[in-house]
């Protein structure tokens, strides 16, 4: 992951989390229906950690959620 995108990262892990919550579902429920670890999701969704996904992570994480994608990807200037 390259650090001139650490925001649009800190944002799409932030937005990931706040749809997992808004469809009810635990960090390890979303991990099991991607074939992720619960670590993984943790990882992505804290704002203190910088991590990178796939564009297929994404889509599943989108499919899961029943979110479109771009609405991860509409990223706020700070």
């Amino acid at each position: 992951m390259k650090d001139k995108y650490e925001s649009e990262y800190r944002q799409l892990g932030l937005k990931i989390a706040y749809y997992r919550k808004y469809r009810g579902l635990t960090q390890e429920q979303l991990a099991e229906k991607i074939d992720r670890s619960p670590a993984f999701i943790g990882h992505v969704e804290a704002p203190n950690i910088n991590k990178a996904i796939s564009m297929d992570t994404l889509f599943d994480i989108s499919e899961v959620l029943e979110i479109p994608v771009y609405k991860f990807l509409m990223f706020e200037e700070e």
